[in-house]
C-alpha cells in the first residue's frame, strides 16, 4: 500500500482510540477532577515519549520549539474550554458542537493560508456534520454556555490546521513532545488555579490509574505522534473528516460495553460518516487524493 494509505488508516485507528479513551475516561472523571486527570495523562504521555527516544531533544531547534508551543497551547486550551462547556451543557451536545471542527477546519485552512477546499471536500464536511447531528443529538436547545464548546471546536480546528502548515519537514516525534509537554504544563496550571480542587490531585485507585495509563499510552502519546506524522502528508481538512469517526466509535464502544443502547439514528449517522470519507479518500482518475490535489488551484 501506498504510504499516504497507511496514514489514513493510522489515522481512522487515532479516531479509534480517541473513541475508546472517551468510554474509558467516563468512570474515571466522576472521581478525578478533570484538570487532574489531564495533567497526568499528558505529563505521562510526555516522559514516556522521551524515555522512548532519549535524544529526541538533540532534533528540538528554535523554531521547532515555537511552532510546537503554540500548537500545545491550541490542544490544551481546547481541552480546558471543552470541559467548561461539559459542565453546562450535555455530554451529547458538547460531543456534537466539538465535532464540527470539521467546519471550522476548511474555513481557518481558507482564511488564514489560501487553501481553497475542493468540491469533494466540502461534501465531505457536509456529511460528516450531518452524522454528527444524527450520532449526537437529542434534545437540542441552545445555551449560553455552549459558547465555550464552539471555542473548543475552533481550537481544535486551528490545531489540526497548525499542524498541516507546521509539521512537513518538521521532526515528527519532537514535535509530537513538544505538543504533549505544552499541554501537561497548561493542564497543571488548570490543576493548581481550579478554585473547586486547589491543588494538583493524583488518581485515587487503580481504576482511574487504568483510564490515564491507557489514555496517556494509547490516546495520546501514540495518537497524537501519528496525527503529527500523518499530517505532513495531508490537507488539514481531510485530516479533520476522517477524525470525526472519533464520534462514531465511542457510540459503538459505549454500546459495546452496555453504557449506551444502539439506536436507529447512531446506525444512520455511521453509515453517513463513512461515505463522508469514502467522498474524500476515494481516489478517481484525476485526482490519487494526495495532500495538494484536493485543494483548488490558489496562490501562494
Amino acid at each position: 500500500m501506498k504510504k499516504t494509505t497507511w496514514a489514513m488508516l493510522a489515522l481512522v485507528a487515532v479516531a479509534a482510540a480517541w473513541g475508546g479513551a472517551f468510554v474509558t475516561m467516563k468512570d474515571a472523571i466522576a472521581r478525578e477532577p478533570f484538570y487532574d486527570f489531564l495533567a497526568t495523562r499528558f505529563l505521562i504521555a510526555t516522559v514516556l515519549m522521551v524515555l522512548a527516544k532519549p535524544r529526541v531533544f538533540k532534533s528540538i531547534d528554535r523554531d521547532l520549539l515555537r511552532k510546537g508551543i503554540v500548537l500545545g497551547l491550541l490542544l490544551g486550551f481546547g481541552y480546558i474550554t471543552q470541559t467548561i462547556g461539559l459542565q453546562v451543557t450535555t455530554a451529547a451536545i458538547t460531543g456534537f458542537i466539538t465535532g464540527l471542527y470539521v467546519i471550522c477546519t476548511p474555513v481557518l485552512a481558507w482564511l488564514l493560508f489560501g487553501h481553497r477546499p475542493s468540491g469533494r471536500i466540502v461534501i465531505g464536511v457536509i456529511l460528516a456534520t450531518v452524522a454528527l447531528g444524527f450520532i449526537s443529538i437529542n434534545n437540542f436547545a441552545i445555551e449560553v454556555g455552549q459558547i465555550w464548546v464552539i471555542g473548543c471546536a475552533v481550537l481544535f480546528a486551528a490545531h489540526i490546521v497548525g499542524l498541516g502548515v507546521w509539521s512537513p519537514g518538521k521532526d515528527t516525534y519532537a514535535l509530537t513532545v513538544v505538543q504533549l509537554g505544552t499541554v501537561g504544563i497548561v493542564c497543571t496550571l488548570g490543576a493548581l488555579l481550579d478554585p473547586e480542587h486547589p491543588g494538583y490531585q493524583p488518581p485515587m485507585d487503580g481504576g482511574v490509574w487504568f483510564a490515564v495509563l491507557f489514555c496517556a499510552v494509547f490516546a495520546t502519546a501514540v495518537a497524537f505522534w501519528v496525527q503529527t506524522w500523518a499530517q505532513s502528508m495531508f490537507d488539514s481538512s481531510r485530516v479533520a473528516i476522517i477524525l470525526t469517526l472519533e464520534v462514531l466509535f465511542t457510540a459503538l464502544l459505549a454500546v459495546g460495553v452496555g453504557q449506551e443502547t444502539l439506536a436507529t439514528k447512531t446506525i444512520i449517522g455511521g453509515a453517513l460518516m463513512v461515505v463522508a470519507m469514502l467522498v474524500v479518500e476515494w481516489p478517481s482518475r484525476n485526482n490519487d487524493v494526495t495532500t495538494i490535489e484536493i485543494f483548488e488551484p490558489f496562490e501562494h
